[in-house]
């Protein structure tokens, strides 16, 4: 037994270092990390919160890395860090008190979701991309529904929380940002908001398996450091198509799970 709990604690660094090599380049790692922890026996709820876990460490890079784009972004924006924090801890709580059985009849339904944002994100990007040709301008006088949509995203961001960097690039656009360094930048640190008060909410709750959040922890960070020059040599299109083809595999193998399951 002992040392199947020691493959265990490996295959998930593996997972936890291939995600954080993923979210350097292109974003998706929870598309590694949450599957990899329910084969390995974990409730759908605990992985789900012990991926958030185990990986959130690796954002603070991502903020240092983007500091001099962030320093440039808008004023007005940066209060949308607000929401973000009331809409992680709104998520993770609801997380708290789902059922887990409700939740793991949800989880095919949460990965094709995220799945099909990677799906679209090219196209998101492109757009972006030709949005930048034009002159940037500020948010004017949509605060008030930045703030809503962005508590709405956070929600999501708390509860299950795969592809949000994808929807929040896509509001950012929508409120009249054209500068993708600048977004990115905005997103990363919304994204440690979301999931540091969610990581807040999942420890004081009792949902995290510590022996996988040690041993992915530094995987991860080790991933986005390491392997994240491979991972680029590789390129973003093939870094995302791998992303997308383990989304599409796990939405259908968690489908055949639950019929096979009520079949018994």
């Amino acid at each position: 037994m002992q040392h199947l709990h020691l493959f265990s604690l490996l295959l998930a660094a593996c997972a936890a270092f291939l995600a954080g090599a993923i979210n350097s380049v292109a974003g998706g790692g929870t598309m590694v990390t949450f599957p990899t922890l329910m084969f390995l026996g974990l409730p759908p709820i605990v992985a789900n919160a012990t991926s958030t876990v185990a990986i959130w460490p690796g954002s603070l890079g991502s903020i240092w890395g983007f500091r001099q784009e962030l320093g440039r972004t808008d004023r007005t924006l940066r209060a949308l860090v607000i929401p973000s924090l009331l809409g992680g801890g709104i998520g993770a709580y609801l997380l708290r008190h789902t059922a887990s059985a409700t939740f793991e009849h949800m989880v095919p339904f949460l990965i094709f979701f995220a799945t099909a944002l990677f799906m679209v994100q090219g196209g998101i990007q492109r757009r972006l991309a030709g949005a930048n040709k034009e002159a940037a301008h500020g948010i004017g006088g949509k605060l008030g529904l930045a703030l809503a949509c962005q508590l709405l995203i956070g929600i999501y961001g708390g509860y299950f929380g795969a592809g949000v960097s994808i929807v929040m690039l896509s509001a950012l656009s929508a409120f009249g940002q054209t500068d993708i360094l600048e977004m990115s930048a905005l997103t990363s640190l919304f994204s440690l908001c979301i999931n540091g008060v969610a990581v807040l909410v999942f420890v004081a709750a009792g949902l995290v398996d510590w022996p996988y959040v040690l041993a992915m922890a530094l995987c991860a960070v080790a991933g986005g450091i390491l392997a994240a020059g491979i991972a680029r040599r590789i390129g973003r299109p093939a870094v995302r198509r791998f992303v997308i083809t383990v989304g599409l595999t796990m939405t259908v193998v968690f489908v055949l799970r639950q019929w096979v399951w009520h079949a018994m």
